[in-house]
């Protein structure tokens, strides 16, 4: 397993740091921002293009729902309606130069692509890439499509968690619980299932099923996950958590002590965690919302029959429609079927001529 070097190491632990103190600065930053607006009274807060565009293009990133909860200023609409202005003032041009237009529409994209893509890229870096690409552009036409959209110089350009991730990979695992209820002798029970995905590899593990996470349940789950020979985390270095009180205490400390760092995600931010948060969605979608599930055994087969499918048989877009278990396929034969769960999961395949 590749070995990660002091700076990286000191990223991830300060990632886990300053996502603890994520919640408590944005509740300070909207209060601070009611404060203020308390002193303008009944004032109209007049704000420059370059304000609004810059409000505009942060806004869009966090969606309606989320801006509902953190927009002091201005209103929710108000921010969505400056963004489609902008969006719509980008694809307006003068006329003049028609035969520059749509090379430009290019350029455009590719210099916010990259811009993106790319946190520690400056402007003549970029231009250096254009260049490659057989487009030639000033440094000072870099800077105003990254202003018109938002962004801001790569000194102040934070590297995304997208980037962060993907980089590491092979050392990082990210855990969660969802819930399904089933019916038993005492009516609809809920039942929260434990499960564990590598980020290189997409594989999942069911770690465990139970009525009743408790401190037992966890303490159990932790020496599972960590068990030298058989246990999903033993060659892994970083597990992704969010913020359920469940992960909190014996359960990380037990897995720090085996020497794997805890990370957790920002509150209210599911896409830190987006592996984990996408599986969840994929055996709910696929599997669990076509079953009545009566018993506890039933859950268990259909959780299991999932991951098995899921680890063997299924494509995963993430990996190029790739399976995680890759074979190679070197049948002639007629296209033959398996199901699982009575055809809720099938499976095609060829068989040997």
């Amino acid at each position: 397993m590749p070995h990660l070097f002091p700076l990286q190491l000191l990223l991830v632990t300060f990632a886990g740091w300053s996502n603890r103190h994520q919640a408590q600065a944005i509740d300070y930053l909207i209060e601070e921002n009611r404060v203020l607006k308390e002193q303008l009274g009944k004032k109209r807060l007049r704000l420059s293009d370059d304000q609004r565009r810059r409000l505009a293009a942060k806004g869009h990133a966090l969606g309606r729902q989320l801006l509902n909860k953190v927009a002091t200023i201005v209103t929710p609409d108000t921010i969505m309606r400056w963004h489609r202005r902008l969006i719509a003032l980008k694809w307006t041009y003068h006329t003049g130069r028609v035969g520059r237009l749509g090379i430009m529409k290019e350029i455009r994209k590719l210099i916010v692509r990259m811009a993106t893509e790319n946190s520690g890229w400056g402007y003549t870096r970029i231009v250096g890439e254009l260049k490659k690409l057989d487009r030639t552009v000033a440094r000072t036409t870099v800077a105003k499509t990254l202003k018109d959209h938002g962004i801001p110089p790569s000194t102040d350009r934070p590297t995304t968690w997208r980037a962060f991730l993907k980089a590491h990979a092979n050392v990082i695992c990210a855990a969660d619980f969802f819930t399904t209820e089933v019916w038993t002798a005492r009516g609809l029970v809920t039942h929260y299932v434990l499960f564990v995905i590598d980020h290189a590899s997409r594989a999942v593990h069911i770690a465990g099923i139970t009525t009743n996470p408790n401190r037992v349940f966890m303490t159990q789950m932790a020496l599972e996950l960590t068990d030298p020979i058989y246990g999903f985390l033993r060659n892994k270095r970083y597990l992704i958590l969010d913020n359920d009180i469940l992960f909190k205490d014996r359960f990380s400390s037990m897995l720090e002590d085996e020497g794997v760092k805890v990370v957790h995600t920002g509150y209210q931010a599911p896409d830190m965690n987006a592996f984990a948060e996408r599986w969840v969605r994929s055996i709910k979608t696929e599997c669990l919302s076509n079953l009545i599930l009566v018993g506890n055994q039933s859950l268990e087969d259909a959780v299991s029959s999932f991951a098995q499918h899921y680890n063997r048989e299924r494509p995963h877009q993430g990996i190029g429609n790739e399976l995680v278990a890759t074979t190679e396929i070197t049948a002639t034969g007629p296209v033959m079927v398996t199901e699982r769960i009575g055809g809720v999961l099938k499976h095609y395949y060829r068989s040997v001529a």
